[in-house]
């Protein structure tokens, strides 16, 4: 069956949740996958949500997401970033990734923002083929910065 690609609802919140996890443990770090089902319904759902997901259902279920957030580039303006594309690993190849990450440039598009970023390891080159391959400038010469829980409750004691 074709993959279907729309809007997440939150009823799709606990398969999105198995993905992130598997995830994680794709890239060996599967003790960092904090989030609970709880943040992913009250993040996305509320009020004011703080992402947009698409996922990818085939054979009525979900076998991918795209979770994307708007950011504010000091440079650019509006901009959007793509948290995390993911796609099941037995649906790998079938082109699923392609369709969440053409939906993601057509939202991003319709936002009318001045760039998609997002963060590929260094060690998954089928990835980095793939950004590559659809016209994405992978930038080997920056290094993610990232302050953890532990890291600002330090930092903050330091002042």
């Amino acid at each position: 069956m074709k993959p279907h690609i729309r809007l997440a609802t939150i009823e799709d919140m606990p398969r999105v949740l198995e993905l992130i996890k598997a995830l994680a443990e794709f890239e060996k770090e599967p003790h960092e996958a904090e989030l609970i089902l709880e943040d992913l319904e009250r993040d996305g759902f509320g009020a004011q949500p703080k992402f947009v997901c698409f996922v990818a259902e085939v054979d009525n279920k979900v076998e991918g997401i795209a979770l994307v957030y708007g950011r504010y580039s000091t440079w650019k303006g509006e901009t959007l970033h793509l948290e995390d594309l993911i796609v099941s690993e037995e649906r790998r190849g079938l082109g699923i990734g392609s369709l969440l990450l053409d939906e993601v440039v057509k939202y991003g598009h319709s936002l009318k923002v001045k760039r998609i970023s997002w963060e590929v390891l260094d060690w998954n080159e089928p990835a980095i083929q793939f950004y590559e391959n659809k016209g994405a400038k992978v930038m080997r010469d920056w290094d993610v910065v990232q302050l953890n829980e532990k890291g600002i409750e330090t930092y903050l004691s330091k002042l």
